[in-house]
């Protein structure tokens, strides 16, 4: 079924809602001071049930100054606008601003009705019908068509909801990029179901039972249960007011502001890079200005940072970077309104092209360059570019899949045509890019006797990203191209390193066997580990239980012991152990075994932490589970 979600627009008191209630039946004024004052203070909701099937959701926007948040929170998200200007006032301020607004967005249709018509000569509404639309046109909006209309005596409703159902039939469905996104705008609780978000869900789609990230929050909350126009529905696509109930927050914990996305699929960053616009009617914006910055339903005081100029002057296009106070959580492509404070205005939009970024050089040509690509290029044209600028030092999947707003799934299969490496990780590097490191490391190695531990080759490679280097070097290794010496990386030198092996062999052999000799009181470590052999051998030793290492941990000391003297010790202490005494004080034991407590306190330690022995208090008794072995 077609459907559609269509902002209200127009200045305070042209007749939005009257107009919105002869189309719906539904007074969107729900607050007892709107319905005093006689003027929209927030968002209102109205569904238009189209003949086959079809549907329209309209947001009713505030239209008076002060609320002109209000209604940019309730725009973003959006398909068209209907504007309402009023036959007897014409276009007025906040309908210049809206419709700013509204091409700021992207927005792209609109259809114009003339209110209030009953008041004026009908040559008087064509021509407001006349201006509204070239109002329209001026801010990149072709209008459908414009028609004039009276809430007051229903003259030409039915024409206007025939043009919004033509809306709905020329819309495209909404691509589900599989990443949701949804804004709140509403937030409220009901008893035996708990909090509801509403909102206009973009991006992606949502079901019973979905897990989403509550930003900027951070944790996790499940869907309990979702309602299009007031019906309960399992699931949901993106393109269209949804009510969610969720489980695992607070009531209080939400509000307008906030969003639920997909887990994972937003970061937090100091810093966004947008491609803006500053409409017609608007100053000039300078390098450096604070400006109140409107996205999804929140708002934050940031600061302009042009990168392609110092000045942008109205009806032109720059690149630019806004700085927060604190990070934001923003998808790529989320469209952001800029205003200033005094006088208030609507300044400038656009979208956002980096939504996790840093500082930028300004009229860096490489910098503008790939701002450009971003800007411009289709999602897997860009994709290959970003892998080709990132070079060696490679990227992921959940990094490309910020930039382009899609899942990292969708990025593999966006990629999987152009010379790139994908890794079980989610590392992307280019082919080219890999192959030149994979074929540099050798021929460093080839420099180096003895090899090179890991940090002197991250030294070495410095644009090198350190989970490329530890791929190529993963596959050097299985390719037995390198060769791999306790820290080191080596070239394979099968004489010298048989000849190698064969000494390591040697002089592991004589280790063991002096401390196989030593018993339970071998040599210290200091006298065994004389220099890298027999370290290395050492640790082979170990590896293979040959050797066991015990710590005084009193005294922060280590014995190796061989394992038959640590079978000897069980051996002779079990029948000592055994039975129902108290144990034996660490002296006892020593003397039993004809050590001193320089061997004995980390023999014991190894014997409890092997549950052969168990303290208590100052003596040993025999672990009940533990054989002699």
């Amino acid at each position: 079924m077609k459907r559609v979600v269509v902002g209200v627009i127009g200045h305070v008191d042209h007749g939005k809602t009257a107009l919105v209630a002869a189309l719906t039946g539904t007074d969107t004024d729900r607050l007892p001071e709107e319905k005093a004052r006689g003027i929209s203070i927030a968002l209102g909701f109205a569904h238009l049930a189209l003949p086959g099937g079809g549907h329209v959701d309209l947001i009713d926007m505030p239209g008076h100054e002060r609320f002109v948040r209000t209604m940019i929170a309730g725009a973003t998200g959006i398909d068209a606008v209907l504007l309402v200007v009023a036959a007897n006032e014409g276009v007025r301020p906040q309908t210049s601003e809206h419709v700013d607004i509204a091409g700021l967005l992207g927005i792209g249709r609109a259809v114009v009705a003339v209110s209030k018509a009953d008041l004026v000569q009908p040559d008087r509404a064509e021509a407001v019908a006349a201006e509204a639309s070239e109002l329209l046109r001026e801010a990149r909006i072709e209008p459908v068509q414009a028609i004039v209309t009276s809430a007051a005596d229903g003259a030409g409703i039915a024409e206007l909801r025939a043009a919004l159902a033509g809306l709905a039939g020329a819309t495209e469905a909404v691509p589900d990029t599989g990443v949701p996104f949804l804004p709140i705008d509403r937030a409220f609780s009901i008893a035996g179901h708990g909090p509801v978000v509403t909102g206009t869900l973009r991006g992606g789609a949502i079901a019973t039972g979905d897990m989403l990230e509550l930003s900027p929050a951070g944790h996790r909350v499940r869907v309990r249960g979702l309602q299009v126009h007031g019906e309960a529905v399992s699931s949901t696509p993106p393109g269209q007011r949804v009510a969610v109930n969720v489980r695992g927050v607070e009531h209080g914990e939400l509000g307008r502001g906030m969003a639920l996305a997909a887990p994972g699929a937003l970061a937090p960053s100091p810093w966004l890079t947008l491609s803006i616009r500053v409409p017609g009617g608007a100053p000039p914006l300078r390098n450096g200005l604070h400006l109140r910055a409107l996205f999804g339903t929140a708002e934050a005081d940031v600061r302009l940072r042009l990168l392609d100029r110092d000045e942008l002057a109205p009806g032109e296009t720059g690149l630019a970077q806004l700085a927060f106070r604190e990070p934001v959580e923003v998808p790529a492509g989320e469209p952001v309104i800029l205003r200033i404070a005094s006088p208030p205005q609507t300044v400038a939009g656009g979208r956002v092209l980096e939504p996790v970024t840093r500082r930028l050089r300004r009229h860096s040509p490489a910098v503008l360059a790939r701002l450009a690509r971003l800007r411009d290029l289709a999602p897997g044209e860009m994709l290959a570019a970003e892998i080709a600028q990132a070079g060696a030092a490679g990227t992921t999947l959940v990094e490309l899949a910020r930039l382009a707003a899609l899942t990292p799934a969708r990025v593999g299969s966006l990629v999987q045509g152009a010379p790139v490496e994908v890794t079980r990780s989610g590392l992307v590097v280019g082919k080219a890019a890999l192959e030149a490191v994979i074929a540099r490391i050798p021929r460093l190695l080839a420099r180096e006797a003895e090899g090179l531990p890991l940090d002197a080759l991250r030294g070495a490679l410095p644009r090198v990203g350190p989970t490329v280097l530890d791929e190529a070097l993963a596959r050097l290794l299985a390719r037995r191209a390198i060769v791999k010496r306790g820290s080191r990386f080596a070239i394979p030198r099968p004489v010298e390193d048989r000849a190698r092996a064969d000494g390591e062999t040697a002089i592991a052999a004589r280790i063991a066997e002096t401390l196989r000799s030593g018993g339970l009181a071998p040599p210290t470590p200091a006298q065994i580990v004389t220099d890298p052999a027999a370290r290395r051998a050492v640790d082979q030793l170990l590896r293979a239980g040959t050797l066991v290492r015990a710590v005084d941990r009193a005294k922060a000391k280590e014995i190796l012991f061989h394992r038959d003297a640590i079978a000897e010790a069980q051996s002779r202490l079990a029948p000592l152990l055994d039975g129902d005494g108290p144990g034996l004080l660490v002296t006892e034991i020593a003397a039993a075994l004809g050590i001193s407590r320089k061997y004995a306190m980390p023999l014991l330690d190894h014997l409890d932490t092997t549950r052969f022995t168990r303290r208590v208090g100052d003596r040993r008794v025999r672990h009940a589970t533990t054989p002699v072995r």
